[in-house]
Parts: structure tokens; sequence; C-alpha cells
């Protein structure tokens, strides 16, 4: 009994001794917990724009201007999220923006799979699904901030052209340097989504 408290006694010490010195359990060396959420949320309020937000509708629909409305001429997600043969994406959309009909364009201009449909989502629901890889086309994470932060059809939303009155499109409401950096520190520092 005696000896059965001694163990004891002498493990508590120990492990209380290794909590003073900065004990790091070894499930977590290499994780940095964010010391704030600024980078996701700044990150989040773009993909939440009317830029991002239009081409990831919860139907089949795509949406149209700041105030989403569904798109003209019965458009709908089609082949290959292309529309279909008599409403192709890009038999309007080329691959620059036309500041004389209005109509936007930008390479690879399409909706977004099927599986990312981020219309009526709360921001924890979008970040959650954009890291998982069977929506997120199998991306890892440096895949995944190449994609947020580099495609062509993505960086369009910061140069959005104008309407068909000649009115420019509101852009994302964070500067593209700015929206880079966050998706680049939000990775960095393992993607963390808060809780909702």
């Amino acid at each position: 009994m005696l000896f059965a408290f001694l163990f004891f006694g002498v493990l508590f010490a120990f492990n209380s001794s290794l909590l003073k010195v900065g004990y790091t359990p070894v499930s977590t060396i290499g994780f940095k917990k964010p010391t704030s959420n600024g980078a996701y949320h700044k990150m989040m309020d773009v993909l939440m724009s009317p830029r991002c937000i239009n081409c990831h509708p919860n139907d089949n629909i795509p949406k149209q201007a700041d105030d989403s409305h569904p798109h003209y001429f019965g458009v709908s997600r089609g082949v290959n999220n292309l529309g279909f043969q008599a409403t192709k994406c890009t038999t309007c959309h080329q691959t620059e923006n036309n500041n004389y009909s209005g109509v936007p364009g930008a390479a690879e201009w399409s909706l977004a799979p099927d599986k990312m449909k981020w219309e009526g989502l709360t921001r924890n629901q979008i970040a959650r699904s954009m890291l998982n890889k069977e929506n997120n086309g199998n991306r890892n994470l440096e895949e995944l901030e190449h994609h947020l932060t580099a495609h062509e059809l993505v960086l369009w939303a910061w140069k959005p052209g104008v309407d068909a009155q000649g009115i420019p499109r509101e852009p994302p409401p964070v500067p593209l340097e700015e929206y880079k950096a966050a998706v680049k520190e939000w990775i960095e520092n393992g993607a963390f989504v808060p809780e909702d």
C-alpha cells in the first residue's frame, strides 16, 4: 500500500513538473491554433459575396448581379456545369468581360460543381465543404489555396466589369491582396474552422 502511494505521488509530481516547464503533448506538436479568426472571417466575407455565391447556387440555376436573381434565358447547370447545347455558358461568357454588352467573362466560365453548392449555407458549412476532398475536386490544402488565390475565374471577382446598363459590378468586400493573405494565413494555421 505504501509502495502504491509513493508510486502515484512520484508520478503526480513528475507530471506536474512537466506542465510547469511547458510540456507539449505530442498530438499538438506542429499545430498552430490561430490566435484569432480574423483571416478566416476575411476570407469568408469574400466567399459569401455575390461574386462567389452566384456561381455556387443551391439549385442548378446560376444567379446574376448583386441581388443574385436567377440567370436570364432559363439557363441551368447542364452537362459538366456548362449549361445545355443552346444555352452553354460559353455561348455568351467569353474569356474576358464584354463591356459593350455587360456580359461578364473569364477563363473556364462555369458553375461550381454540384457538390460545391454554397448558397444558403453558413460560413462554417462552406468552409467544411471546401475542405472535404469529396466536394472540392480532391484538392489538398496547398491545391485549395492555389485555387482560391490564383484561379482565373476566382480572380475575376475583383475585376467583374460592368452590367448591361454600364454600371460597374460590386467587387468582393475585401481587397484582393488582403484576401490572398487571409487565405494563406488560414491554410498555414491548419484551415481551422471555428465553432458555429
